[in-house]
């Protein structure tokens, strides 16, 4: 059970840490009150446990802005939401919503228990589009609003989205068509993880095989053919193969584009009221 403290000064953050490791209280009923307390600039963050108190976080506030990061597929897993649901009315509300405009079965294959067609491309897409804003909706209802949005893959329609560059129902029929081109494609191609940065794998590149993330300073993912990119991979020391049916942001992609492009088109954009950072993904 986290516990957040704030004080106006150091010695009396760690005064009152000390305070807090003596008391006999159910941590769940200590946290609660912690959050409705004031916030000074000194702050920590306790964590309770049947061993103990410890601290894991200790700092000073400083201004900052908010973002909002929505990812994309990968990130899914069986009964994601379930428990949030039963919890959180909010919560539950924006997932029927959304849910209601996915195809029926989106809900029974996220909360089943098949893995592999879960972490197909038309399911796995839908829910994670489903969960996240629902997710979104539930912390907006705690006050937490963001400054900007941005997005991976189908996270980046989820970012769009809530930042109001479409409705729901266009947002849920782009989700919904681009997920079954993608997975109407002909299996094959790969994709892996790289331990390394986007310049030194630029120059590798050739035609079948190109950079389809780029998730931190020494972090790419490549797709393409299998031999281009394993050709690729092994220029580096350690790579990992991900668990793909497709080489998504592959020029193994291209064939879907045509229809894709149609369906985009008959869409409606507005001005998003939260600035979206695009990744181009």
């Amino acid at each position: 059970m986290p516990w957040p403290v704030s004080a106006k000064s150091d010695a009396a953050l760690g005064a009152q840490i000390e305070r807090l490791r003596d008391l006999d209280l159910p941590p769940a009923d200590v946290g609660l009150s912690l959050t409705g307390r004031a916030l000074f600039e000194h702050r920590a963050v306790l964590l309770a446990t049947d061993d103990g108190v410890t601290e894991v976080a200790r700092g000073t506030a400083r201004p900052g802005s908010l973002a909002m990061l929505f990812s994309g597929q990968g990130s899914q897993r069986l009964g994601m939401g379930r428990d949030l649901y039963s919890r959180f009315p909010v919560f539950a509300s924006a997932l029927d919503e959304v849910l209601s405009q996915l195809d029926p079965g989106v809900r029974e294959v996220m909360w089943g228990s098949d893995l592999d067609v879960l972490e197909r491309t038309g399911w796995a897409q839908p829910a994670l589009f489903a969960v996240e804003v629902a997710l979104y909706r539930l912390v907006s209802s705690f006050g937490v609003v963001p400054e900007r949005v941005a997005g991976h893959s189908v996270g980046e329609v989820a970012a769009a989205y809530v930042a109001g560059v479409f409705s729901l129902e266009d947002a849920c029929r782009l989700v919904s068509v681009r997920a079954s081109l993608m997975e109407a494609l002909p299996a094959g191609g790969v994709m892996v993880a790289l331990r390394a940065a986007e310049a030194d794998v630029l120059p590798l590149l050739g035609e079948g095989v190109s950079v389809a993330a780029v998730n931190g300073p020494s972090s790419v993912v490549i797709a393409g053919d299998e031999a281009a990119v394993v050709a690729v991979a092994a220029r580096f020391g350690k790579w990992t193969r991900l668990r793909v049916s497709h080489a998504f942001h592959s020029p193994l992609m291209e064939p879907m584009l045509d229809e894709f492009r149609v369906v985009v088109g008959s869409l409606s954009f507005a001005e998003p009221r939260i600035p979206v950072v695009a990744s181009g993904m």
